[in-house]
């Protein structure tokens, strides 16, 4: 059942974080259904524009139906994420997303509220939500990409401001995460100075947090030692979701972690097994491997076991 992200936040608000993964193809799909299922927790599929790009919008959108059907159980939103003003368009006429999220942090905060608040209107005129971003998250993913001399970390105030003159229904803030595997070197973490005085100027406001992946050093060491070459990767600690989650925090990203498990099984399948070359077989590991990961990273949000829960607020 696809219901919007603001059914889901009001569920989780200051209890627990909603986890929200990126998807690109049949395996990840599958993957992500089966865990959410086996922890018993809703969820966000995210989509990027990069993703509509590689399978093809009709694709992606009859995939996540396939599955819609497959798992009448589920509970879960469709999320642009990332998207431009055009992208963002194109997204809530197409009748299929439940939110979209408009990302005009790189421009300046005046340009960023004008393009929002469009995107806003336009949203909400067709019952969707939308999520902003305010302050810019270092790193690289896809089309996103900010050197760390031009990251900066979202300003309490002016998150205030923006979220009362756009109108958008949660905000992605900069608290010290970034885009990729390369996050942190030596002992950074998250600014939750920072990530405390947001909330107390948005008190019951959704915050999101974008580039938490916690990069695992255990698959980073296994794709290495099956040939890969990732060195110096660093994420985010999953110990400080739950302290996030307490603090407004209701959508967490995960996109990098899910890649690097995607990885790690086609490297040790094919190096493990040379004489191979069906697609299905290491298709069938990652599925296993990824709806374990899927349900591993429920419980660190604390979403598993909260389906029921979510299902009876929303009324089906």
């Amino acid at each position: 059942m696809i219901v919007t992200t603001a059914q889901l936040f009001k569920a989780a608000y200051g209890k627990y974080a909603i986890g929200a993964y990126n998807i690109n193809n049949l395996e990840q799909a599958i993957g992500l259904f089966n865990g959410n299922i086996e922890s018993q927790a809703p969820f966000i599929i995210q989509i990027s524009k990069g993703a509509r790009k590689y399978a093809g919008v009709r694709m992606l959108e009859g995939l996540i139906r396939a599955c819609e059907e497959s798992f009448p159980e589920a509970v879960f939103a469709v999320h642009l994420d990332h998207g431009d003003e055009k992208t963002c368009y194109d997204c809530i006429d197409s009748g299929f997303y439940s939110s979209v999220m408009i990302d005009a942090s790189h421009e300046p905060f005046e340009k960023n509220i004008e393009i929002t608040r469009r995107v806003v209107e336009r949203a909400h005129a067709k019952g969707l939500v939308v999520e902003a971003e305010l302050g810019m998250l270092g790193g690289v993913e896809e089309h996103v990409k900010v050197d760390e001399a031009n990251a900066r970390l979202t300003n309490p105030d002016q998150a205030k401001e923006f979220v009362e003159r756009t109108g958008c229904d949660s905000l992605a803030c900069a608290i010290g995460t970034s885009h990729g595997a390369f996050k942190f070197s030596g002992s950074q973490g998250l600014h939750f100075d920072v990530l405390e005085e947001i909330q107390k100027r948005l008190p019951g406001f959704p915050l999101v947090m974008h580039g938490s992946s916690s990069v695992p050093e255990e698959e980073v060491a296994r794709i290495n030692a099956a040939g890969g070459n990732i060195k110096g990767a660093k994420g985010v600690n999953e110990k400080e979701f739950a302290r996030a989650a307490l603090l407004g925090v209701t959508k967490v990203n995960i996109d990098t972690d899910g890649r690097l498990v995607w990885t790690r099984v086609h490297r040790e399948f094919f190096r493990d097994h040379p004489e191979k070359f069906d697609l299905r077989e290491p298709g069938e590991i990652f599925k296993k491997e990824y709806a374990a990961f899927i349900k591993h990273k429920n419980e660190m949000l604390g979403s598993a076991g909260k389906l029921a829960e979510v299902r009876a607020m929303i009324g089906k």
